[in-house]
């Protein structure tokens, strides 16, 4: 995957803008953070995800799932962009999206679905 095909992904959810978080290129929904990307790894930052879930996506797709000490004990997992599918993408956004959207945005998204 790449930076452009995240946008595109997430540009099927409601009140997503292109946007910036510490100097890189990040996706917002009303303000707040749905994703951003790390130039220095080429991942993705994927927020809403328990240190539980996370410890059991890295254990079991390491080649894919991975984090830094930066995001210990933070409900995140980094994803390499070259290795991710875009349906995988495409549910953790959705969840994020969700927790942080208007609960107006997201009823409206489920009646057009």
């Amino acid at each position: 995957m790449t930076w452009d095909e995240v946008v595109t992904i997430a540009s099927g959810f409601p009140d997503v803008t292109i946007s910036t978080s510490y100097g890189t290129p990040a996706l917002k929904v009303r303000g707040k953070l749905l994703t951003r990307l790390r130039r220095e790894d080429d991942s993705l930052v994927l927020l809403d995800v328990p240190v539980e879930e996370r410890e059991m996506l890295i254990a079991a797709e390491p080649r894919i799932f991975h984090t830094t000490p930066h995001y210990e004990g933070y409900p995140t997992v980094l994803v390499h962009l070259s290795v991710i599918e875009a349906a995988t993408v495409r549910a953790f956004l959705e969840r994020r999206w969700r927790n942080i959207a208007s609960k107006r945005a997201v009823f409206s998204f489920d009646k057009r679905e």
